[in-house]
């Protein structure tokens, strides 16, 4: 397991337990990454200073999140949940 790893399950556990459940717009498909585990994923690329998505996908290869987005998602949701994301900062 890498510090990558450690630090998102850290930082998700922080933010269930002060957060309530983040909701961006109606999706038709149930994503496999829920909001709140995207936003703690972005807070954790930019705690490790990954200044592009492409270290974050580099760092995230073999492991379990590797299944669960793809860059192009990322990219479109953490877009959507910016609002989120600052009123979380």
């Amino acid at each position: 397991m890498n510090n990558l790893i450690q630090n998102y399950e850290l930082i998700l556990t922080e933010l269930t337990k002060i957060c309530s459940p983040v909701t961006s717009i109606k999706q038709i498909r149930q994503p496999k990454l829920s909001d709140l585990d995207l936003v703690s994923l972005n807070l954790t690329a930019e705690y490790m200073s990954y200044n592009s998505e492409f270290q974050l996908f580099r760092a995230i290869k073999g492991t379990y999140l590797e299944t669960k987005i793809e860059r192009s998602v990322y990219n479109r949701r953490r877009r959507k949940l910016f609002d989120c994301t600052e009123k979380i900062r």
